[in-house]
């Protein structure tokens, strides 16, 4: 056997005093880590913002609130009412920020984009913009989550710090973006490695990403930050999740099977919504969006009447609830929070149908658990079941989705059940529709000859966006 060539061999202590001895590099470095915080910062504030704000919609409403029992019947004129200001402002000054954002930076994302669209699509001042009407529209009480947005704010604020990198940094906008993308989910999930697999199976069409590390140091500090104010704990908290045993393969696989047809369903009818037809309802969204907004909102109040409020926001207390063994739900609450969450998103208002998915994915396990007649702790297997192949279906990224719903609710003890379900659920989808976010990205990217210049960009930037 030849011995190795010590001449080939790394020069540790070369190295290291090469490291230590290199001032810009570690500048761009700290700029990017202090992103990465501002990144971990801003989620933190998004997620206290919305949730005081599905906090105040939900205390509006209720019996015992300032409103009395009237708060759920004039939740029939404020929600209309609110959705349309939050649409009027965002058409008005941050076109690019409707809808959940995700097709947004992967519209940014493209190599075809131009610097002034890259933009128009992902800023910080976007991001910022993004929170407060997110936060409105769960205020109106929508149907929407604000994990989705997320990716775009993230992203919004890692882009940002090219400013101040080197020249030579070595670290391009698709790097910032994919690593504040990836920040923004793991952040707002509290999930680190569901943030990874996101951004590799979503976001990014390279290879390899040429600093994967960055990646890595964004989900960590931004994880950090965010774990520092909420507690190291899971998105649905501790819960006792099980795997599945031998009777519960048949119901397991109705799951499956069903939250495939329903999630490529939702994904189609999301895109044929957004993209418009020679139908009275397209024609209506695009003479009058605002009124069309408000007849969408309208419907959203009204099946929050027959739910008592269990429809609106992103789901996740209801979700929580279905988890813990504890919900008793009305009977069609899944068909009622299907259609909110399509007619919400239909709105064009920013909002995301992340979170929502999860909720409509448990309530088909919940369903499934009925009908086959098993207990309310054995359902808890097949609640997280649905979650994984509705949010699989919907978005057809099964390990991202099989990833997160795991960190979630801390289901290791049934990953491969996980797996099965969130592959062929999404499998099913293909069958139905192409992947929801790239075909929204599609509907953001101008034809070649519009393709903005730098210099003529904010007039293409000004044309709404509008991709849940």
């Amino acid at each position: 056997m030849n011995e190795p060539d010590a001449s080939h061999q790394p020069d540790f202590w070369r190295n290291l005093r090469q490291q230590i001895v290199a001032g810009r590099p570690w500048v761009d470095r700290a700029v990017v880590i202090a992103c990465a915080v501002a990144t971990g910062l801003v989620v933190v504030a998004f997620t206290l913002l919305s949730e005081a704000a599905s906090d105040a919609f939900a205390h509006a409403r209720a019996a015992d609130g300032p409103l009395g029992g009237w708060g759920a019947w004039l939740a029939l004129a404020w929600t209309p009412a609110l959705t349309v200001a939050v649409l009027w402002f965002t058409r008005r000054f941050v076109p690019t920020a409707m809808g959940s954002g995700i097709p947004q930076v992967m519209a940014a994302l493209d190599d075809g984009a131009s610097e002034a669209r890259r933009g128009a699509l992902v800023s910080l001042r976007v991001s910022l913009h993004k929170i407060g009407l997110v936060s409105g529209g769960l205020l109106a009480g929508l149907s929407i989550g604000r994990e989705g947005p997320t990716v775009q704010v993230g992203a919004g604020v890692m882009l940002h710090a090219r400013r101040w990198l080197s020249p030579g940094a070595g670290i391009d906008a698709h790097d910032l973006m994919v690593a504040g993308a990836a920040a923004g989910i793991a952040a707002a999930f509290n999930t680190p490695l569901g943030g990874v697999i996101f951004a590799l199976e979503q976001l990014t069409r390279r290879r390899h990403l040429s600093h994967s590390s960055l990646v890595i140091a964004a989900i960590v500090t931004a994880g950090l930050v965010a774990v520092s104010v909420f507690g190291n704990v899971t998105y649905f908290g501790k819960l006792a999740v099980q795997p599945l045993d031998g009777g519960l393969f048949v119901p397991g696989l109705l799951v499956a099977l069903a939250t495939g047809l329903a999630g490529g369903l939702f994904s189609r009818l999301i895109v044929v919504s957004m993209q418009g037809g020679a139908d009275r309802f397209s024609r209506w969204r695009r003479a009058h969006p605002l009124r069309f907004a408000a007849g969408c909102a309208f419907g959203v109040a009204v099946i929050g009447l027959v739910t008592n409020g269990a429809t609106a926001g992103a789901g996740a207390t209801t979700t929580r609830a279905l988890l813990e063994g504890q919900q008793d739900l009305p009977a069609i609450y899944t068909l009622l929070k299907f259609c909110a969450t399509w007619l919400s998103a239909w709105t064009g208002v920013p909002g995301g149908v992340f979170a929502p998915s999860l909720a409509i994915g448990a309530g088909i396990g919940h369903d499934v658990a009925l009908l086959a007649g098993v207990g309310a702790e054995r359902a808890i297997p097949l609640i997280a079941l649905g979650m994984v192949g509705f949010l699989a279906a919907t978005t057809q990224g099964p390990i991202t989705a099989f990833i997160i719903v795991m960190e979630m609710v801390a289901g290791h003890a049934m990953v491969l059940s996980l797996m099965a379900t969130a592959l062929l659920a999404s499998g099913i989808s293909r069958l139905i529709t192409r992947p929801m976010y790239l075909e929204l990205a599609a509907l953001l990217m101008p034809p070649p000859q519009a393709q903005p210049s730098a210099a003529g960009g904010a007039g293409d930037a000004r044309q709404p966006a509008a991709a849940p």
